[in-house]
Parts: structure tokens; C-alpha cells; sequence
């Protein structure tokens, strides 16, 4: 038979996590047993070479599922069946396809989240949300998913690294987006850091300063008031105008109205800001595959009169 879509083996894959905890490449293999596939048809590429048709699928399936909170990752490489899919499963419909996860919050969000604002081989494969669009439509549509997958990706490993490493991370970022003459720049982050965790020059003189501080918090934590004001208050010490926090979190209201309203030039960059521009700068991604689109050349055909 034809390797099955990624809609096809999203209900397998669920009853499979109904089992226990299951290893991603595991899943591969008993989702090939189930639907009885050859080792010709297990050994399918996509069209770019890089990846099996069927793990491809498999890995779409699980990031579905995992966004409408019917399945979790505890760990890399590892997924697990929540309540939600529990209760799913209690009462399962025939199929589950992406109009049936369209119920769950938060999934419609995860779908049509611009890209401006996983585990496994990054896919190319479009999820057909937009089955009736154009080829361009379709096109974009492919890539936005891809993006926001890739930023969720990126979000749950930052949150995961050693805070000396984001700091640094942080602090690539920043020479990345072309702040730091001559790559000028310094890490500081220790417990006697007084509130900063490093600086950058925007000049080779190191005239203009700009403080840093990176803050590694669980999602759902925002950084309240009290966490800028003491940023704020690190760099009168060292008598600085120019501050950015970063964090993988959220910043309060009040917390964005004090930076607003300071004096000095405080920027507050939030989980989704950050991933947005690590992606846009390439800091802790790379690219896997260039797609060269053609169209008529009228002027071609024109200058030949035809």
C-alpha cells in the first residue's frame, strides 16, 4: 500500500502513546508494522533525499498531536499521551485529521500563527491546509508551518540550555543582528554580576555601551516590574542609558510600561521575539534546503516579438 498521509497516522500514533511513553524512532518502525508497509515502501524519500516518507509523517503526526495537548515530549525523543488524549481515546472518532484537532485550544492558534511575528529531520512536506489555495498560497502556507515549528523547537531547547550558555547564546544573538563593533563584546554572567550578564560596544572605543541581561523562565512565568526596575537600577550603577533584557518567557504589563516609560532606552525582548529573530539572523539554526522558484520571463519573449 502507499505510505499513509500524516493525517491518516495521527490516531495510530495516539493509541500507540496509550501504551506508555513511546521513543520517536520506535514509532517509525510500528507505525510501518501496522500499516504493513515493504522495505521498499519504508525506504521512500521525500523529493529533497534527506528523509523517509514515513518518518517524515510520523514526526508531523506527533507535532500535532503535541500542539492540540493530546500528546507531550517529557524529553527528546520521547513522546507520551496526555489526559486530553485519554479522554480522546475513551471515545475515539474514526479519524483524526486537522479539522478534528481544530477543536482543541490553542491548535487553530499554532496553525495560523504568522511567521514574521522537533524532534528529527526538519520536513518540506506542506500540511495541505490550503488545499484550494493557489500554488503560491500553498507554498506560503508550507513554510509558515515550518517556521513555527521550527520556533517552537528552538523555544523548548533555549529553555533547556545552562544559563551561562544562553547568556552567550544572547550575546551571539546581539553581534548576529550586527550590534558589537569588531565583534566587540563581553560576558559577565555570574553571581556577582550586579544584575548585567554582558556587554556589547557599538563602538571600537567602546564609547556607547549596551547592557544585557538574560533571563531563563518557564513559559507560563512572566517578569513582573520588580525584575526591569532592578535592571534598570544595574545600569545607573555603571552609569549606562542603553539596556536589553531578554527572556524565554513573557514580560507583565507593568513591567513593559516601566520600560516604556524610563528614561533610558530599554528594550524587552520576550520567548517569541526571541525565537523569531534567532531564525531571522541564523543564531542555532542552519539551512537545509534551498527551493529556486521560476516564472515566465515575459521580457524575454517580448524582445524576440513573439
Amino acid at each position: 500500500m502507499p505510505v499513509p498521509d500524516f493525517q491518516t497516522v495521527m490516531l495510530p500514533v495516539l493509541r500507540l502513546a496509550n501504551g506508555g511513553e513511546v521513543r520517536a524512532s520506535d514509532a517509525v518502525d510500528r507505525i510501518s508494522d501496522e500499516f504493513h508497509l515493504t522495505p521498499d515502501e519504508r525506504a521512500e524519500l521525500l523529493p529533497s533525499g534527506r528523509q523517509a516518507k514515513i518518518a517524515n509523517r510520523v514526526h508531523w503526526a506527533v507535532t500535532y498531536l503535541v500542539k492540540a495537548g493530546l500528546l507531550s515530549r517529557p524529553r527528546r525523543g520521547v513522546f507520551a499521551i496526555t489526559e486530553r488524549g485519554r479522554e480522546v481515546l475513551a471515545n475515539p472518532p474514526a479519524r483524526i485529521d486537522i479539522n478534528f484537532l481544530s477543536q482543541f485550544d490553542g491548535f487553530d492558534q499554532f496553525r495560523t500563527k504568522p511567521s514574521e511575528d522537533i524532534e528529527g529531520e526538519p520536513s518540506t512536506e506542506p500540511t495541505a491546509t490550503l488545499a484550494a489555495g493557489t500554488p503560491d498560497e500553498r507554498i506560503e502556507a508550507a513554510f509558515n508551518d515550518l517556521n513555527v515549528t521550527l520556533r517552537a523547537e528552538l523555544l523548548d531547547r533555549v529553555q533547556t540550555m545552562h544559563p551561562t550558555a544562553f547568556e552567550k547564546l544572547i550575546i551571539d544573538l546581539m553581534l548576529g543582528m550586527g550590534y558589537g563593533a569588531g565583534g566587540s563584546s563581553k560576558h559577565l554572567g555570574r553571581t556577582s554580576d550586579g544584575g548585567v550578564d554582558g556587554v556589547i560596544n557599538e563602538d571600537v572605543l567602546g564609547l556607547d555601551i549596551i547592557y544585557l541581561q538574560a533571563k531563563r523562565y518557564a513559559t507560563g512565568n512572566a517578569i513582573g516590574v520588580e525584575k526591569i526596575r532592578e535592571f534598570a537600577g544595574a545600569l545607573d550603577e555603571r552609569g549606562a542609558t542603553k539596556g536589553v533584557f531578554v527572556t524565554t518567557s513573557h514580560f507583565a504589563p507593568q513591567a513593559r510600561a516601566y520600560a516604556q516609560r524610563s528614561p533610558k532606552r530599554l528594550v524587552l525582548i520576550d520567548g517569541e521575539e526571541l525565537t523569531r529573530l534567532l531564525v531571522q539572523y541564523g543564531i542555532g539554526v542552519r539551512v537545509y534546503r534551498n527551493v529556486e522558484m521560476k516564472k515566465l520571463d515575459t521580457d524575454y519573449f517580448d524582445d524576440l516579438g513573439i
